[in-house]
């Protein structure tokens, strides 16, 4: 049975890391089968946002639901259930440079499921070809390009089907045209794969792109959330800045 509301819900969320207060009253739903945008300056607490959504981080005050369910005092067994539902690219690939492209994409696989190598194979290449790429397998990350790498760590998020991607900065340090085919990539998960994606990212053409919603987090909770062409007509100044990449002065939200 479908659980009713958003599949991720964050309800007044606090948290302060060491004497930085980060999240101030972060209030945000994710709906099913959306990819939803969160745009905001660097340093300011969009990934930190993205940790308390698969308890990485937990909130000194404020709810996390997923599915309905608040993980926030969730026992360690408990959130490890939880995180299978979860693929995660996050911005530096996270590869391992040790192992091959194959066996960095089977990783999960032999982590959490008893499979035949035979199967694991056929599953990584599966994935691979979904990311456009053939016959890497044995290749090492160190040769890869950025944007292979990029490609190689979505495979590996996608390897076990989960319900959830969450992706941080995926086109940050690639030119414009791999920026355009991670841009396509993660469209195309949403369409082939219909998973519910939370994208950080503060390249707005990319979220104009991919996003169904976007929301703007700002000294450490959200002032806008909305459709793209929302964001494009709205007459806030802030918001109007960021978007169109004026000049801005300091913002007042604590760098992390």
């Amino acid at each position: 049975m479908v659980a009713p509301g958003p599949l991720i819900d964050l309800v007044d969320v606090h948290k302060t890391l060491g004497t930085k207060h980060i999240l101030q009253g972060m209030t945000l739903q994710v709906n099913r089968g959306e990819t939803l945008v969160i745009i905001g300056r660097s340093g300011i607490g969009k990934t930190v946002t993205l940790k308390h959504m698969v308890g990485l981080l937990r909130p000194d005050r404020g709810k996390v639901l997923i599915e309905g369910r608040d993980i926030s005092s969730y026992a360690q067994e408990d959130l490890d259930r939880v995180r299978m539902k979860f693929g995660f690219v996050w911005q530096n690939g996270a590869l391992l440079n040790s192992m091959s492209v194959g066996a960095n994409v089977a990783l999960p696989l032999r982590e959490h499921e008893n499979l035949p190598d035979d199967e694991i194979r056929r599953i990584v290449r599966e994935k691979l070809a979904i990311v456009d790429l053939h016959d890497v397998e044995d290749m090492m990350p160190g040769i890869l390009s950025g944007g292979m790498k990029k490609r190689v760590s979505l495979a590996r998020a996608i390897v076990r089907s989960p319900e959830f991607i969450l992706y941080d900065e995926p086109t940050a340090g690639l030119d414009p045209i791999m920026s355009n085919a991670i841009n396509e990539l993660i469209v195309n998960m949403k369409t082939t794969l219909g998973v519910t994606s939370v994208v950080v990212t503060h390249d707005m053409p990319s979220a104009f792109r991919i996003a169904d919603r976007i929301a703007m987090l700002r000294k450490g909770r959200i002032i806008k959330i909305g459709t793209p062409a929302e964001f494009l007509e709205t007459d806030d100044p802030v918001i109007k800045q960021f978007v169109y990449g004026e000049e801005e002065g300091p913002d007042e939200a604590t760098e992390v």
